[in-house]
C-alpha cells in the first residue's frame, strides 16, 4: 500500500529528473550514464551499464542538464560532448522508426490513407494514429484519432517511409498490442524534444485525444 492507502503500481517505476527535481514514471525520461573516460553517454536503451542519471524528456531539460546539472548529479566533473541534444533526438528517431517497423511485421501497424482511414472507421482498436510531421496540413486533417487513441506528428514523411518499408509514408496507425504501447512511449519523448517554439510559447502538434 502506498500513502493514503493507495495501492502502489509495481509496473510505474519511477526517477527523478535532476533538471526538474520531479519525480515522474521514467518512461517520460530519458538516462544517461557516466562512462569510464568521464564522458556523458545516453542510453536510450536502459542496458548501459552503471549508476542512471535521469532527465526529463524535452529539448529545454537536456540543453540545462549540460550546463552543470550533469557534474553536479554525478558529483564528480563530467564532459558533456557537444550536440548532445540532437545526438539523443537522432537516437530517439531511429529508436521509434525501428519499433514501427517490427509493429509493422507483426500485423500490428498500417500505412496508407485508405488502409488507416479503414482501421479508425471500421471499429478497429487503434492505439496510436501517426502522421508525418511535414505533410499536408489538408489531407492529415482527413483523419481524427480514435477515442483513447494517441496521436503522434513527429516523424517526418521520410522516417515514417523507413519504418513501412517505402520511400515516403504520411498516415500509419497503430493496433493495440506490447510493441505499440513501447512505440506510444518512446514517440513521446521524442515528440518533448521536436515540440516547435514559437514567439508565444510552445506550439503542440500532437496531443491525446480527449
Amino acid at each position: 500500500m502506498g500513502r493514503g492507502g493507495r495501492t502502489k503500481d509495481r509496473d510505474v517505476s519511477e526517477r527523478r529528473c535532476i533538471v526538474t527535481g520531479d519525480t515522474a514514471p521514467k518512461a517520460g525520461l530519458i538516462r544517461f550514464v557516466v562512462g569510464p573516460d568521464n564522458l556523458v553517454y545516453p542510453d536510450i536503451l536502459e542496458k548501459l551499464p552503471g549508476r542512471g542519471i535521469w532527465v526529463t524528456a524535452s529539448r529545454d531539460a537536456l540543453d540545462k542538464a549540460g550546463k552543470g546539472q550533469f557534474s553536479k548529479s554525478a558529483k564528480q566533473a563530467v564532459n558533456v560532448p557537444d550536440g548532445l541534444t540532437d545526438e539523443v533526438e537522432r537516437q530517439l528517431a531511429r529508436r521509434v522508426v525501428d519499433l514501427i517497423a517490427l509493429a509493422r511485421k507483426a500485423g500490428l501497424a498500417v500505412a496508407g490513407f485508405e488502409k488507416v482511414k479503414g482501421w479508425v472507421a471500421g471499429g478497429e482498436r487503434v492505439r496510436a494514429l501517426l502522421q508525418a510531421s511535414d505533410g499536408s496540413e489538408r489531407g492529415k486533417t482527413k483523419l481524427w484519432t480514435p477515442e483513447g487513441a494517441r496521436y503522434y506528428g513527429c516523424l517526418t514523411a521520410q522516417e515514417l517511409g523507413l519504418a513501412f518499408g517505402r520511400g515516403t509514408v504520411i498516415h500509419g496507425a497503430l493496433a493495440s498490442g506490447r510493441l505499440s504501447d513501447l512505440v506510444v512511449d518512446e514517440a513521446a519523448k521524442l515528440k518533448g524534444l521536436r515540440e516547435i517554439e514559437g514567439g508565444d510559447g510552445t506550439v503542440r502538434k500532437d496531443t491525446e485525444a480527449t
